[in-house]
């Protein structure tokens, strides 16, 4: 075996452990949450629906502001209750302007948002188990992180290229999960039953006739990641892609709108999730 496959196997040995603390057996339902900025808070919509129909996620992977959502539902919080703490923070001025039109999580702001909603320090204190997606830049890989300091994991997680430094973890650096893999389905798919995806992201054929430098950016985000997404979205046995046309990656804009077309992307498929059992 070489050095790299060993590496490997120590790897996913460590994420199995986290994983058979919580169960001795496959977890019944397992939730992967894509990246997508903004529009992430889509995925509190589908949680709030799918409790609705009386499915709770028994573990959770996301990448990016997937992660941060995973995280905080993890942790205790309702969908509802999460959808709130992020109005708050956002009208306190810590999401701030750091492109022309634009808003994104600040440092600052994803701080202010864990310590509104008191989000554990470490991934063994969340009532649910979670695996979080992020690139790391120094081995041109994306790493799963299941144990240990919880926020720096998420910071780096959302790490955007080109707007936020990557962050410091173990050694390496830590950046947006997207990068490489934003819908992270490989590690929560061998320890789960049934497996639902929720992407917000989906492609769409329309654009403006005038067209800004932002919503370049954002259809370029969108094309980078389309393959790569598409790719994982075959190991769901559900998968959910919430209709959100007209709403921003790059700046939080109407979060009702965003929450409710999450909701509503469950509740198309309502009877086959009812199937589930």
């Amino acid at each position: 075996m070489t050095d790299h496959s060993m590496i490997l196997v120590i790897l996913y040995n460590r994420v199995h452990e986290q994983f058979c603390r919580y169960s001795e057996t496959m977890f019944k339902t397992g939730l992967v949450l894509s990246g997508g900025g903004a529009r992430g808070i889509a995925h509190l919509g589908v949680l709030q629906g799918l409790e609705d129909i009386g499915i709770r996620p028994k573990a959770i992977a996301g990448a990016s502001a997937g992660a941060v959502i995973g995280a905080l539902y993890a942790a205790g919080n309702s969908p509802k209750e999460i959808l709130e703490c992020i109005k708050v923070t956002a009208s306190h001025g810590f999401i701030n302007k750091l492109l022309p039109g634009s808003g994104l999580f600040t440092v600052a702001g994803l701080t202010q948002l864990f310590k509104d909603t008191n989000l554990p320090h470490h991934f063994e204190e969340l009532t649910i188990p979670l695996l979080v997606a992020a690139t790391n830049l120094l081995t041109s890989q994306t790493v799963t992180l299941s144990s240990g300091p919880l926020h720096k994991a998420l910071i780096g997680s959302c790490a955007v290229p080109g707007v936020f430094m990557p962050v410091r973890f173990n050694g390496g650096y830590l950046a947006d999960g997207g990068i490489l893999d934003n819908l992270p389905v490989k590690d929560i798919r061998k320890v789960c039953e049934v497996l639902i995806g929720s992407n917000v992201n989906k492609m769409h054929g329309t654009l403006p006739e005038k067209i800004s430098r932002l919503q370049v950016l954002d259809r370029c985000f969108h094309l980078m990641l389309a393959h790569q997404v598409a790719a994982s979205a075959v190991f769901c046995d559900h998968y959910l892609e919430p209709k959100l046309y007209h709403s921003p990656m790059f700046e939080l804009k109407d979060p009702d709108k965003m929450f409710n077309a999450g909701y509503r992307a469950v509740m198309a498929q309502k009877d086959k999730f009812l199937r589930m059992g």
